[in-house]
């Protein structure tokens, strides 16, 4: 991995395996994300791939498996680009970790999350190549990874339903923002599953397994799976645990910073909001006394279903502690619950309660 891929003012949560947050006041500069700065999430070291040497295999419940090299896939392929926002399940979870501990989880605040242009193949176009047989279900992605996971060493793998994995906006890609994707952010080849959880978008994709199950990796039958707040992970049944795909909707501040000392009058808010299913963001709204009276804040840009809005709203601030609040609307009505403490969930999943920070006004 070279230095160059990586900006310094990345949040380091680990440094091995790679996990870093971008800085939430750099992170709504913009619509799209620098790949410097996109957010880094990883269950393993990033692996050593031969470009020249790599393929792509294409196997399970397929009429012709494939083996397909980059070349292939840029040569033989329709080459769309999509934009669209990962966010990973964990994001927010320092907002959990502040209700009850959880052991050997990352913080993360509202920083695991980016927007990128996308190029690469559709996955149904290769899937369509390789012939789906009739008792295909679900499409698994194995990446080039390799962690050790719940005591088990295996490669970091994760599955999609196929019904997803067939829709144009799901994308195989081999460039980011125009450019080569980089190393980091997984070259050669990653998947880019939008509305879905990042932990589907595979990196470093070497295998797409098509089958009649899900993906029986300890990512996808322990890892990301969402419980109640009363069961802790000694006792968790696993069989009952929620499948996380789609995300829900959520939104945060990005500026001012939470803790700030800001000057009184006019203050400038801005942040981001997400919806899942493939909605788009309808409404923001904002507070500056924890929720008691509401400002609608202006949407920026356009968006799409599979992308964030950034968002900006001015309030009027006297001199004082005010607690600033966020939550958002999608356009079938869906919000955000008002405590984090009910979310509450062992691994620290989906949190997205209303975005709260406080401000000190002079």
């Amino acid at each position: 991995m070279l230095s160059s891929e990586i900006d310094p003012a990345l949040t380091v949560y680990q440094e091995e395996p790679l996990n870093a947050g971008t800085p939430l006041d750099r992170l709504c500069q913009r619509f799209t994300t620098p790949p410097s700065l996109f957010y880094a999430r990883n269950h393993a070291p990033i692996p050593v791939i031969d470009q020249d040497a790599y393929r792509l295999s294409v196997v399970g419940d397929v009429n012709t498996p494939l083996q397909l090299s980059l070349d292939e896939l840029r040569r033989n392929f329709p080459q769309e680009t999509i934009t669209a926002t990962l966010q990973c399940a964990g994001n927010r979870r320092a907002e959990l970790m502040a209700v009850k501990p959880m052991p050997g989880q990352l913080p993360w605040q509202a920083d695991a999350i980016g927007t990128a242009a996308w190029t690469g193949v559709p996955l149904h176009a290769v899937l369509q190549a390789a012939g789906v047989s009739d008792s295909a279900r679900h499409v698994a992605f194995t990446g080039r990874d390799v962690a050790r996971l719940e005591g088990q060493v295996e490669a970091v793998t994760s599955s999609i339903p196929l019904d997803k994995a067939m829709r144009p906006e799901v994308l195989l890609a081999y460039e980011m923002d125009g450019a080569p994707l980089p190393h980091r952010n997984g070259a050669p080849l990653r998947a880019i599953v939008p509305g879905y959880v990042g932990i589907r978008s595979i990196k470093w994709l070497g295998e797409i397994r098509l089958q009649a199950a899900p993906s029986e990796s300890v990512i996808q039958t322990h890892d990301y799976k969402l419980f109640p707040p009363q069961v802790e992970k000694e006792e968790a049944d696993w069989d009952t645990g929620l499948v996380l795909d789609e995300l829900s909707v959520n939104s945060a501040i990005c500026n001012p910073a939470d803790g700030a000392a800001v000057a009184a009058g006019a203050q400038r808010m801005s942040g981001y909001a997400m919806a899942g299913g493939g909605r788009d963001i309808a409404r923001v709204d904002v507070s500056a006394d924890g929720g008691a009276t509401w400002t609608t804040a202006d949407l920026l840009d356009e968006g799409s279903a599979w992308t964030w809005r950034l968002w900006q709203a001015e309030l009027n601030l006297p001199s004082g502690s005010h607690q600033l609040v966020a939550r958002a609307y999608d356009e079938a009505a869906n919000t955000q619950p008002e405590q984090a403490a009910p979310l509450w969930n062992f691994a620290g999943y989906m949190n997205n309660a209303w975005h709260r920070i406080t401000v000190n006004v002079l």
